[in-house]
């Protein structure tokens, strides 16, 4: 690791890329998961112009403006491409709806002839809107922000698959995968193929960088995790290295806990994203040491404000200052949390000496 030394914000140099290749930089970049949201009241503007959710996700115009108004307001070192993990189950020809009030919706995928209907060919072509919004974002961002592009993870996507939207227990999904792993696992595989093409396409279309999000990778035994997480991980990462070798991968498998190390040494993800329930001071011994570390600030506590987020943003800069480190949330921002919160964070991170 290179030793910590100064950052600056301006000019070509983007610092986000810089950190995931292994510097220490102070005062470290940032961004936030969900930074383009509710929470902005121009987001609310943009949003009342869709036609419902996937609207929003497949009109370049829109995802493009929705990407770029957190780095207009708050000038983050990233902007993640606004999108959903849930486009690559609409590409395969699941039917996928979003309720208000309901969250996702979709036609439940469970059985292997289910699987096998699922087009998995031509996933990119019915995704060309979303890579449109990438060029787009690209050629419109400031010199020095990084551009992410994302994926959901195999194990989580398939959770919506099966499940047919959120759940608490993830009952059908596992059972489906401890019961019959040979029919599950073609679901994985065939979710797995479409992720790769899908974050490579990204990458193609101007993304620095890109992060798989696993949201539930926490709620499977150590078994499961190595064979709906690690593994599917680890052949996304190495066919992208394979296509793209200089671009970083960040792998969040949220709730891993004790699995957290064995993620990080077995899946060949460039950085780690750290969910809230991560202890910064055993993340920097155990984690940080092997690669980048990224996180992870409550979202509560950015909702609630004061003294308190603030000697949460201090504490969490000064654990991690000595090593490659990207100051984010543990999850996403909240849609209360209040603008001038996000502000306040921003104006901490940049009086870091």
């Amino acid at each position: 690791m290179e030793q910590r030394e100064e950052s600056s914000r301006s000019g070509a140099s983007k610092s986000l890329l810089r950190v995931l290749a292994g510097e220490a930089l102070a005062p470290p970049p940032f961004w936030l998961m969900r930074q383009a949201g509710r929470y902005l009241p121009e987001y609310r503007a943009l949003r009342a112009r869709a036609r419902g959710f996937l609207d929003l996700c497949f009109t370049p115009e829109l995802a493009v403006e929705a990407t770029l108004q957190p780095i207009r307001r708050f000038g983050m070192d990233a902007a993640i491409l606004f999108s959903d993990i849930l486009v690559v189950p609409h590409a395969l020809g699941q039917a996928v709806d979003f309720r208000e009030g309901e969250g996702p919706v979709l036609e439940p995928v469970r059985t292997e002839e289910a699987v096998t209907a699922l087009e998995a060919e031509g996933t990119t072509e019915r995704l060309t809107p979303v890579y449109e919004a990438v060029r787009q974002v690209k050629e419109r961002l400031p010199r020095e922000t990084a551009l992410i592009g994302f994926a959901g993870a195999p194990w989580t996507v398939a959770t919506y698959m099966v499940e047919g939207g959120t759940s608490r227990d993830f009952a059908r999904t596992k059972s489906w995968a401890f019961a019959e792993p040979e029919g599950f696992g073609a679901l994985i595989g065939k979710i797995t193929d479409a992720t790769v093409a899908h974050l490579s396409a990204q990458i193609e279309a101007g993304a620095d960088a890109v992060q798989l999000f696993d949201s539930w990778a926490g709620a499977l035994d150590e078994q499961g995790f190595r064979a709906y997480v690690i593994a599917p991980t680890r052949s996304i990462v190495a066919e992208l290295k394979k296509r793209h070798p200089g671009t970083p991968v960040i792998g969040f498998p949220r709730g891993a806990g004790l699995m957290y190390r064995a993620y990080a040494g077995e899946t060949g993800v460039s950085a780690l994203g750290l969910d809230t329930s991560v202890p910064p001071m055993i993340a920097r011994k155990t984690l940080q040491s092997l690669m980048p570390v990224q996180g992870n600030l409550d979202p509560a506590v950015l909702l609630a404000g004061g003294a308190r987020l603030d000697e949460a943003v201090v504490a969490l800069v000064a654990c991690f200052r000595d090593g490659p480190y990207i100051f984010n949330l543990g999850h996403g921002v909240l849609p209360d949390t209040p603008v001038a919160h996000v502000a306040r964070v921003v104006e901490l991170l940049r009086r870091v000496p």
